[in-house]
C-alpha cells in the first residue's frame, strides 16, 4: 500500500512539473508594433523633424540674385505662438499669423513663400490637402544623375498659390538634391534647381543654396539662427 501511495505521488509530482513547463512554454514576449514611415515623413525626420517640436525661434534672411539684382528680406519666427517679424531696409512689420488683418497680409504672402523655401523637407508633412506620388528611379533635371522622385500637388483650394506642384529627387539619405517648381501643375517646369550647401542648426538641417543651371538665378539664405529648449 505504501509502495503503491509512493508512486502515486511520484506520478503527481511528475504531472505537476509537465503542467508547469506547459505554462511556461505559454510565454510569448509582445513584438512592438512599429509603424513604417512614409516618404515624406521619411525625408522630414533625415531633416530633422524629430528636433522641431524644440524651437522656440528661428531667424533667417532670404536673399535672391536675379537679373543682375539683389532681394532680401529678414524673418524673426516665434512658431509655437506664431509671432512674425519681417525686416526690410524700408521698414519692419510684426503680426501674429493667428490674427492677420489686411495690412499684415502681404506680408504673410511673403513669410509662407520664404518659409517654405527654408523649410520644405517640413512642409511635406505640415501641408494638408495634397496630392504625393513617388517614383523609385528617376533622372535629375539638372545633374542627370539617378535618383528618387516625389511629386507633391496641391488641390485648387486654399492658400495662396493652389494648384502647383513640385517635383523633388532625393538620395537615398532622403535629402533633396534638386526641384522642380511647376505652377497650377503645368507639364512644363516654371523653375529648376539644386539644393546645396546643408548646414546643421541645433538639429535642423537647411539648404542654404539653391541654383538653376545657367546659375542665373540663385536664392540663398543667411543670418540663419535656431533657438531651440531641451
Amino acid at each position: 500500500m505504501k509502495k503503491l501511495l509512493f508512486i502515486c505521488s511520484l506520478s503527481l509530482l511528475c504531472a505537476a512539473c509537465n503542467t508547469t513547463i506547459k505554462k511556461e512554454e505559454k510565454i510569448v514576449t509582445p513584438t512592438p508594433n512599429i509603424k513604417e514611415l512614409t516618404i515624406p515623413e521619411k525625408i522630414a525626420k533625415a531633416n530633422g523633424f524629430d528636433q522641431w517640436k524644440n524651437v522656440t525661434e528661428i531667424q533667417f534672411a532670404f536673399n535672391v540674385d536675379r537679373s543682375g539684382k539683389h532681394y532680401s528680406r529678414l524673418w524673426k519666427w516665434k512658431p509655437k505662438t506664431n509671432d512674425v517679424t519681417l525686416i526690410t531696409e524700408k521698414d519692419t512689420t510684426a503680426y501674429n499669423r493667428n490674427q492677420i488683418d489686411s495690412l499684415a497680409l502681404q506680408a504673410d504672402r511673403g513669410f509662407i513663400n520664404d518659409r517654405y523655401w527654408l523649410l520644405t523637407p517640413f512642409n511635406l508633412v505640415w501641408d494638408q490637402g495634397t496630392t504625393i506620388t513617388t517614383e523609385k528611379v528617376a533622372t535629375t533635371p539638372i545633374s542627370k544623375k539617378e535618383m528618387h522622385k516625389l511629386t507633391l500637388t496641391y488641390g485648387n483650394e486654399g492658400g495662396y498659390t493652389p494648384g502647383d506642384a513640385y517635383d523633388f529627387y532625393y538620395n537615398d539619405q532622403f535629402i533633396i538634391q534638386e526641384w522642380v517648381f511647376r505652377k497650377g501643375n503645368q507639364p512644363e517646369a516654371s523653375l529648376t534647381t539644386t539644393w546645396e550647401n546643408y548646414q546643421d542648426f541645433n538639429g535642423i538641417k537647411i539648404s542654404l543654396s539653391r541654383k538653376t543651371a545657367d546659375q542665373k538665378f540663385h536664392l540663398f539664405f543667411t543670418d540663419v539662427k535656431v533657438i531651440t529648449t531641451p
